[in-house]
């Protein structure tokens, strides 16, 4: 749920996709997909919130959290966004942080199309 806008804050469940964009057609941001994944970032960005972090460096630091045989490879095409997600290396998840996402339910709709 990083990647494809969904973090970033302006998505809501009645966004709309120029023709040729990815998402579109992708199953995970059709409108009743887009609202049931927009509650999971909800709770992220609350999560997030109360570590003082951004949703993206939960995300990434819950991603590193699952054990050294684990890599997060996050994508971007702006500086500062790689330097936001670099700093998730030093995130560290409480107990309360780390229950509150594992009992997140899947993303909603197929990952792709």
């Amino acid at each position: 749920m990083l990647g494809r806008g969904f973090l970033t804050g302006v998505l809501a469940p009645d966004t709309t996709f120029p023709p040729g964009d990815f998402r579109a057609e992708n199953p995970r941001f059709q409108p009743d997909a887009m609202r049931a994944n927009l509650a999971l970032v909800e709770r992220i960005r609350e999560v997030a919130g109360g570590l003082g972090s951004t949703p993206a460096q939960v995300c990434i630091a819950w991603v590193l959290a699952q054990g050294e045989h684990v890599l997060a490879i996050p994508g971007t095409k702006r500086l500062s966004y790689l330097e936001e997600d670099l700093a998730a290396d030093g995130l560290v998840l409480d107990a309360a942080a780390m229950q509150a996402l594992n009992a997140l339910p899947a993303a909603v709709g197929a990952r792709y199309a």
